[in-house]
């Protein structure tokens, strides 16, 4: 079965990769923890999807360091890169 990434925004910048995997821990095993430094986000991948549902529906706006969460499911990743091939001249 494969997991689930979710997004988790609203951080105050003095969150930790330990603060969010131990808090999403309490809902599951956590794969992996990402935090987008100066950036206020980061990225949570649980193995279980029922376990990131459930922890979307309990941590989505509780306070965290002050600040309320934002926690849902995270969007696949978007390809920047410009084709410039099918430009015409």
């Amino acid at each position: 079965m494969q997991g689930k990434k979710l997004y988790v925004g609203n951080l105050d910048y003095s969150v930790t990769k330990d603060d969010l995997s131990e808090l999403f821990a309490e809902f599951g095993e956590v794969v992996e923890v990402i935090i987008i430094d100066g950036k206020g986000f980061g990225f949570v991948e649980m193995t279980e999807p029922a376990e990131a549902e459930k922890a979307i529906a309990d941590l989505d706006g509780k306070d965290l360091k002050g600040r309320a969460m934002k926690v849902n499911e995270a969007r696949p990743k978007r390809d920047n890169r410009r084709d410039f091939s099918r430009r015409s001249y």
